[in-house]
């Protein structure tokens, strides 16, 4: 079985976001990171421990998740669950499978993305895929989306299995969208843009807001202000991830520049780089062609998209959407009582802005 990469892209999150406030002189922010990282260290022990529980096994499929559940990712969905149950009973027996589920959920799209995608790479280390083959890592997602689904089946939280159905329905859906529109740059748009994630990314954050509210026993009022919660930070999550596709250090990412774009993903920066300099069409076009060729943007076609990204002010509008989807996340909370549950998820969201992986 492959080691856990140690590099800046596995890393855990509330650590990692804690140094990075730190390096960018917001002291107050690490010190409310530092409280959140304490406040739910058993819990997320807790879901850590089932999640490499569900490792290991004589199978290739097994074996092939496994490699996946390996590199530990960043658990933010686990850890919405696990804020949302603390603002009501408690992170209970069923919230904690609640909160293995969710991330089982997600190993599985990657599982699927990686193969779809063609993509040689997770966190930092070769994707499952590569090592075991595409067969093997299409099984292997289906294996963890029917252990996710029992999961959510023993924990026995009224309408939470119905509700992931419909999310999973919803993520199909929103893929079968992006494979339609996949490397069209005619076909770009905000509008499509916006249905792919709030379909593939922020679905599952609403989500995990919802049923661990549920788990919690929190009523109809909360359990929307969750789930609104959930899709804003879900979309701030994705336009953040845009912006390190084109801007981000790869050393830190684990990805080239321009990874998405390699994947034919039209990202929210390049979407406003192509309405302010429709001329970008065709060095997108010729970069593509080349990818499909060679599996990669080149290098020195990355640097230039990027550099019309920036001259055009793709990365700085994009940053301004991620902060409006934060504000609105922050107003979903608003309903939610005062205290220590609340003010988690408010730091959550804030520091969502400062991700650098």
């Amino acid at each position: 079985m492959i080691t856990t990469s140690t590099s800046a892209a596995a890393a855990p999150p509330l650590p990692q976001l804690e140094r990075v406030a730190l390096r960018e002189g917001l002291p107050d922010l690490a010190a409310r990171l530092a409280d959140l990282g304490r406040w739910v260290e058993a819990e997320v022990g807790d879901v850590s421990a089932d999640l490499a529980a569900v490792r290991g096994g004589p199978s290739m499929i097994e074996q092939t998740a496994s490699h996946l559940l390996a590199l530990t990712g960043k658990h933010l969905r686990p850890m919405c669950v696990v804020l949302a149950s603390k603002l009501g009973a408690g992170f209970t027996d069923a919230a904690r499978q609640l909160a293995v589920a969710v991330e089982l959920v997600h190993s599985a799209t990657l599982l699927h993305d990686d193969v779809v995608d063609v993509a040689d790479s997770r966190r930092g280390q070769p994707a499952a895929r590569v090592v075991y083959g595409n067969a093997a890592s299409i099984f292997a997602g289906d294996w963890l989306l029917v252990d996710a689904l029992r999961r959510i089946q023993r924990a026995g939280v009224p309408a939470t299995l119905d509700e992931m159905l419909a999310v999973i329905e919803e993520m199909i859906l929103a893929e079968s969208l992006q494979l339609e529109r996949r490397g069209r740059i005619d076909l770009a748009s905000r509008a499509a843009y916006f249905r792919v994630v709030e379909g593939k990314t922020a679905a599952l954050f609403r989500w995990a807001m919802r049923a661990g509210g549920r788990a919690g026993g929190l009523g109809a009022a909360e359990l929307d202000a969750l789930e609104q919660f959930g899709l804003h930070l879900g979309v701030a999550f994705q336009t953040v991830d845009d912006c390190l596709d084109v801007g981000g250090d790869p050393e830190v990412t684990g990805k080239d520049t321009l990874a998405d774009l390699r994947e034919g993903k039209l990202t929210y920066p390049l979407l406003v780089a192509l309405e302010r300099a429709p001329e970008l069409a065709g060095r997108l076009a010729e970069a593509l062609a080349v990818s499909e060729a060679t599996g990669r943007v080149a290098p020195a076609a990355a640097a230039e998209i990027a550099r019309i990204v920036e001259r055009t002010g793709g990365l700085a509008e994009s940053h301004k959407l991620a902060e409006q989807h934060v504000g609105l996340a922050l107003t979903a909370l608003d309903v939610l009582p005062a205290g220590d549950g609340r003010d988690a998820l408010r730091t959550v969201a804030v520091a969502s802005l400062r991700r650098s992986s």
